[in-house]
């Protein structure tokens, strides 16, 4: 018998949330908060389109809004409950029903936000959802292969490394190009030991905070 097709609703509002983090939908009112903490150029190193200014941050609103409408981007916003700030945002995109796949990408967070932890539980919240709620069996991750703060985050939350794209991204100094690291957790991996792993490093970071 032919499994039912997993449901993803663009329209749809997504509210993740645990004691310490809640992500939600990305909306224009949040240009003000996040406008606070854009004006860091580690952020959008690695990003073809940025958000440092007021006229950048706006625009890079404006599109993933945009995005989102069409059904290709789904952007959340980050806000750090411990804190009680915003701290960033992140997407879902490339979304396919027939493939049952996702990508998780576009995330950046504050300075102050780094290495706080924050990241883990943001993406716990999201495999929990995409895998437990939605049921979707692979989430895609890319980056610059010398990102490699990126790299060794998603590792550290249960991805697998599983190739590399050759010149796929304009080199950073602009004369050539560079290649892309394609990193992926299953929905397996996660139901049979990403969770429970996951979930051990969140009480270990809870309990040095």
């Amino acid at each position: 018998m032919h499994q039912s097709t997993p449901a993803f609703n663009f329209e749809q509002t997504y509210i993740l949330e645990d004691d310490f983090v809640r992500l939600s939908p990305l909306k224009k009112t949040h240009q003000k908060s996040l406008q606070y903490i854009t004006d860091d150029p580690e952020i959008w190193t690695y990003f073809f389109e940025k958000g440092a200014n007021k006229e950048q941050l706006i625009h890079y609103i404006q599109t993933a809004l945009e995005n989102r409408s069409l059904g290709k981007e789904y952007p959340f916003v980050v806000y750090d409950k411990v804190k009680k700030a915003y701290a960033g945002t992140t997407r879902l995109y490339e979304f396919s029903s027939d493939l049952s796949t996702i990508k998780l990408g576009h995330t950046w967070y504050g300075k102050t936000f780094r290495g706080t932890g924050l990241n883990k539980h943001c993406k716990f919240l999201l495999f929990e959802f995409i895998f437990d709620q939605i049921g979707l069996e692979r989430i895609g991750f890319g980056s610059y292969k010398e990102n490699e703060i990126s790299i060794a985050a998603m590792k550290s939350v249960g991805c697998k490394e599983e190739g590399m794209l050759r010149g796929m991204f304009p080199a950073l100094n602009r004369k050539g190009r560079t290649d892309a690291i394609l990193l992926s957790i299953l929905r397996k991996e996660w139901q049979s030991y990403g969770k429970t792993a996951l979930s051990k490093k969140l009480h270990q970071t809870s309990k040095n905070n």
